[in-house]
């Protein structure tokens, strides 16, 4: 982790974090995303000193398909919103690479405007190859950036599948970038994906596309309207957007601004919040008891053995694994 962590003093990352010091900001995301042990002793520390100061930021989490545009999407929109007076934040979640953090420092090469604007905080979200890990990571992560005074946060999937599911339980309004092609846009969207959405973009509404792009709109809004119909009370919606026109760019935010108003008012906002937070404490909950489990030794020698039964000796899968938690617990 090289010289960076020198200091080791939680105190001085979460005054220098409440102090809105963003190079403290992204050592102590880089702690959070650390399996060494010290530093997770540590991070648990900081992040347990900033909580007071979070949970004040709107999180927005946005996903597509490959070629969909997201980066210079989330460059126009994100000027959109600093327009507003907001302080952004910006992560990229990618389970799958765990080395190059996904395509952020391409996406810091796209969003050349957005990059350097001083409202502006770009990082790649850890990741620790386990969608686990990278909920918990991305999570805290968050918190860090909104007690460094980011009022909203862009959580981008670099990867596809599940990193999906894991960023839509930890933000506020989930985002699917589309594209308007071949007349078959439905055919790659998978349905839990569809009604995770709380709106669809048909990006690169433009040009020669711009027909194209609001004839796939009425297939993706008549589309979701088949699916159950959101606890939030929300209509989703499906808009057309062109990045290169900056057009409908300002209807997305206005949308979210809407959806806000409604999720305020209903209470709806609050509650998924408090949903959210039981959800990874179990999830968490189930993932250290799986860890402390499989780590034990003799819980290990009793598989290998069971592994090795001969093959003429029956083997009762139901008791044998019940006897291996009963006596894993009376230890």
């Amino acid at each position: 982790m090289g010289q960076i962590f020198n200091n080791l003093d939680p105190r001085f990352y979460i005054e220098g974090i409440l102090g809105g010091d963003r190079t403290i900001l992204s050592r102590a995301i880089t702690l959070v995303e650390s399996q060494n042990e010290t530093h997770q002793t540590v991070a648990q520390k900081i992040v347990e000193g900033i909580l007071a100061s979070s949970g004040k930021s709107f999180r927005l989490g946005i996903t597509g398909v490959p070629g969909v545009g997201k980066s210079t999407f989330i460059e126009s929109f994100g000027k959109a919103v600093v327009s507003k007076g907001h302080q952004l934040a910006v992560l990229a979640v990618d389970p799958s690479s765990t080395k190059s953090k996904g395509s952020i420092l391409g996406d810091k090469t796209r969003m050349e405007t957005l990059s350097v604007d001083k409202n502006v905080f770009i990082r790649p979200s850890p990741s620790s190859g386990t969608l686990g890990g990278v909920t918990k990571a991305t999570y805290e992560s968050i918190l860090l950036c909104e007690a460094a005074g980011f009022d909203f946060i862009i959580v981008e999937t670099v990867g596809v599948g599940q990193s999906e599911v894991a960023v839509s339980k930890i933000t506020d309004f989930f985002l699917l970038l589309m594209l308007a092609g071949a007349g078959d846009e439905l055919q790659g969207i998978k349905r839990g994906i569809m009604e995770m959405a709380d709106a669809v973009v048909v990006t690169k509404a433009d040009g020669g596309n711009l027909e194209k792009a609001k004839a796939a709109r009425s297939e993706y809004a008549h589309a979701v309207h088949l699916l159950q119909a959101p606890e939030s009370g929300w209509p989703v919606r499906s808009l057309v957007a062109s990045s290169i026109d900056n057009t409908g760019i300002s209807d997305v935010y206005s949308m979210i601004e809407e959806y806000l108003r409604l999720v305020n008012t209903n209470g709806y906002f609050l509650m998924k919040r408090r949903k959210q937070q039981v959800d990874l404490f179990l999830n968490t909950l189930e993932s250290l008891l799986k860890q402390r489990f499989y780590s034990d030794a003799e819980v290990r020698n009793k598989i290998e053995n069971l592994k090795n039964l001969d093959a003429n000796v029956q083997l009762l899968p139901f008791s044998a694994a019940k006897d291996l938690v009963d006596r894993f617990f009376k230890t």
